[in-house]
């Protein structure tokens, strides 16, 4: 007994010590060179990752356009089944409106078993496969049936962890995919991130395995592009409208819009920025 109390109030004083860092430092500890955060640090010094800075039920509740523009800069957040968390900032979306919008899956109105989740409530996951493959995710807004997809990431931590599920997705032999290619891309970033169809319907302020942090350099209007979606095929005045949003400079942005960008760099900031 004499032993373990004198062991008590060492470890008490070791823990009111200023010597101990701050979380930040710990945090620090789990983080390679890369970028990775795969657990590599002491089990002493391991921190349980806290989800009480998550994006709230208050942040998805907004119109559509709105959302799309704000989920720039944001931090998707997935925890995989052996605890590992890959961490990536959204720097690319794309606004489907819902009723008149030709190129949404509830264009019209119309309510389907595929589709319910861009009925439900702001911030439930809409995740749907395309060419009998491949997923994409989205995340339901204000506005009957409208959604947001999310187009591309940054990696930011877990990015060993990408490339492994990434290269589970690809057939055959190929090279190491490099940092800007895991995530630059509405089906990579599920790949990469283990996204499938189980996800669909997931309420991204209440899943486990998934969820937003906010992000920490959040862009200024200057720095956002606002050009036409990528592959809505021939939807009239709809394949025109500038409804896909992406940080400007980027590179891991899946399709730059030069024109755009040009057009911007002539006009230069506005008076207000």
């Amino acid at each position: 007994m004499p032993r373990k109390r004198k062991l008590l109030a060492e470890l008490s004083a070791l823990q009111r010590s200023s010597s101990i860092p701050p979380s930040d430092a710990l945090e620090n500890l789990n983080t390679t060179p890369d970028g990775d955060s795969s657990p590599k640090s002491s089990k002493y010094f391991a921190t349980e990752k806290k989800k009480s800075f998550q994006l709230e039920a208050d942040f998805f509740s907004q119109p559509c356009i709105s959302l799309a523009k704000s989920f720039l800069g944001q931090i998707l957040v997935r925890r995989l089944p052996d605890g590992r968390e890959l961490w990536g900032r959204i720097v690319e979306t794309e606004a489907y409106l819902g009723g008149e919008d030709e190129a949404s899956h509830s264009k019209g109105g119309k309510q389907t078993q595929r589709n319910a989740a861009m009925f439900m409530k702001p911030g439930t996951l809409y995740v749907y496969q395309i060419y009998g493959i491949y997923f994409c995710v989205n995340v339901s807004s204000q506005g009957e049936g409208a959604a947001v997809l999310l187009r591309s990431l940054e990696p930011l931590r877990g990015l060993d962890a990408m490339r492994e599920l990434r290269g589970a997705a690809r057939k055959g032999p190929a090279k190491p995919l490099k940092d800007w290619q895991l995530c630059n891309g509405p089906s990579k970033l599920c790949q990469a991130f283990g996204i499938d169809k189980a996800f669909d319907q997931r309420d991204l302020t209440q899943d486990a395995a998934i969820w937003m942090v906010p992000g920490h350099e959040l862009p200024g209007e200057q720095d956002v592009v606002a050009t036409t979606r990528i592959g809505v095929g021939n939807r009239g005045e709809w394949s025109h409208k500038p409804l896909r949003f992406y940080l400007r400079g980027n590179k891991f942005v899946s399709v730059v819009d030069k024109k755009i960008e040009r057009e911007m760099a002539v006009r230069g900031p506005s008076p207000c920025s």
